[in-house]
């Protein structure tokens, strides 16, 4: 029987100790700071949040290339002979990197992409049910596989609220006017994936505490979430007080395992420190 192997992007925030855990092969994004080309973590969230402090200007970021895509894949085929890879990729409505992927694999076989409309948690959590799905059916058909994980895709629900208005200023996300409105109010915004967009759909007022409970009670009213599973996604600088009443929201409500994860340079670039995010599969 051939092995399946799954990849995906850094921009899943993909914890290393379960990509490692199940061989799940990551390629890195691109981070420029400062005139300078990173690939995505190998420069630390602090650095970033250090060259704001210093310059009020955040990095940006930019897609795998074409090339980085096919020496990749490659790879993955040397080191996993004869294999069957399927590719989860970062939203194709974000970043140019899944068409990148794309045209990156139109000379290899057995290579197989998915776009996951989604980002960080989003979509970890369409590979960590690809990872448990291949667990419960190690001689799934991969043709059987891919229709299982498409069916899925839409399922994935991610909402964010970034820590500071600040990076979205600074990005360009936010004009002057709104920013300053915001900040007086202590007004966060809501981003969440519509059809593979990042889309802001609600605004919350207060401090993190008050806004990342409404956001989680919010969250469970509007997705019939699968309880087996949910992620949380925070940026450096979050409270450790909303995180435990975060997980005891999650106990009560009824899921079975939690699984937090740190956002990785990509999304800490424009979230800024302290955000918070839950992404999980609805049922």
């Amino acid at each position: 029987m051939r092995r399946i192997i799954l990849s995906t992007e850094s921009g899943a925030d993909l914890p290393e100790v379960l990509a490692d855990k199940h061989d799940v092969q990551v390629i890195p994004m691109h981070v420029i700071m400062d005139g300078q080309d990173y690939l995505d973590g190998h420069l630390s969230v602090n650095e970033i949040y250090d060259f704001y402090d210093r310059t009020k200007k955040i990095p940006s970021t930019s897609a795998t290339n074409v090339h980085e895509y096919h020496e990749f894949f490659k790879k993955i085929r040397k080191d996993f002979p004869d294999s069957i890879i399927i590719h989860i990729g970062y939203t194709s409505k974000a970043s140019a990197s899944f068409q990148n992927a794309l045209i990156a694999a139109e000379d290899l076989k057995d290579l197989f992409l998915i776009d996951a409309l989604n980002v960080t948690g989003g979509l970890t959590a369409v590979v960590m049910y690809t990872v448990t799905l291949l667990e419960k059916e190690p001689r799934i058909d991969p043709v059987h596989l891919i229709e299982k994980i498409e069916s899925k895709v839409p399922k994935s629900r991610l909402a964010f609220i970034p820590g500071s208005l600040d990076f979205l200023r600074a990005g360009g996300r936010v004009s002057n006017l709104a920013y300053l409105g915001g900040a007086l109010l202590k007004i966060k915004p809501c981003i969440e994936l519509v059809e593979g967009k990042l889309v802001s759909t609600k605004k919350y007022r207060g401090n993190m505490s008050t806004v990342a409970e409404k956001l989680m009670r919010d969250y469970l009213n509007q997705y019939d979430i699968d309880r087996q599973q949910i992620y949380f996604i925070y940026s450096i600088g979050l409270s450790e007080n909303i995180k435990q009443r975060i997980n005891e929201i999650a106990n009560e409500t009824g899921f079975k395992n939690i699984t937090w994860i740190q956002a990785g340079a990509m999304i800490s670039t424009h979230s800024g420190p302290g955000g918070f995010g839950i992404a999980g599969i609805e049922v």
